[in-house]
């Protein structure tokens, strides 16, 4: 009896682990952004998988007309490809961030492997636009204590999620808008993509549509599309004396 308890305890904890270790949210592992307070009327717009040739730049011409700053975060292989594309994007006063260079689940690499995804993603963004990003997304929301401490070590802050419009293989717009707008309850980070981890020149137009749909309808309810910078910005201050 007191053995089967064990291996039933030994199960959970290690499915209980497993979850944690890919919830958006979860904070077991260690701290990650995850968004404001609930009610906040501020929500930021985040892109995953980019730069993607044509979407990004769809994308890029949406937020301009909505004058909405998002934050992108890119993929280095894909930097490398079209540094043009990541130039475009920080001109237009977009945050972008580290998305490691070939987009691996960095829950079973190695940690000489995840520092070296972080830190060829981090130059190929620095040769592009010739910034240096803070902020990094693991592919997959996939983490363990090691890839958040070599991220910190690297002077990257983990970012993750708590809203997805489910659009990597959505099949309309309608159906990414109805996943976002389910779940905003204010102050969130919301996961959508411009590009595909696959390869490169991935179909995002469905996303391009949602995005302008979703603008339009929050900022005619009073809210404000914030970068992820700016987010953990008012976070801080709210935490000031």
């Amino acid at each position: 009896m007191l053995a089967t308890l064990a291996t039933a305890t030994a199960i959970g904890a290690t499915v209980a682990a497993g979850y944690q270790s890919m919830s958006p949210t979860g904070q077991f592992y260690g701290r990650t952004f995850t968004g404001l307070r609930r009610g906040t009327k501020q929500l930021a717009l985040t892109y995953d998988d980019g730069p993607n040739d044509p979407h990004t730049l769809h994308l890029l011409d949406v937020l301009a007309n909505h004058q909405v700053r998002a934050t992108f975060f890119l993929i280095g292989q894909y930097v490398r490809k079209r540094p043009d594309i990541v130039r475009e994007i920080s001109d237009a006063g977009h945050a972008i961030g580290n998305h490691t260079f070939t987009h691996p689940l960095l829950t079973f690499q190695s940690t000489s492997e995840i520092k070296r995804q972080l830190s060829d993603c981090a130059r190929a963004i620095t040769d592009a636009a010739g910034i240096h990003t803070n902020l990094f997304r693991p592919p997959f929301g996939g983490r363990r204590p090691a890839v958040l401490r070599i991220a910190r070590q690297l002077g990257l802050d983990p970012i993750m999620w708590n809203v997805t419009g489910y659009d990597w293989n959505a099949p309309s717009p309608e159906y990414i808008q109805h996943k976002v707008t389910g779940k905003i309850h204010g102050g969130n980070v919301i996961l959508l993509h411009d590009g595909g981890h696959k390869y490169f020149g991935a179909d995002r137009s469905n996303t391009v549509i949602a995005s302008d749909k979703i603008i339009f309808r929050y900022k005619s309810n009073g809210y404000e599309f914030v970068t992820i910078p700016e987010m953990i910005s008012r976070t801080s201050q709210r935490r000031s004396p």
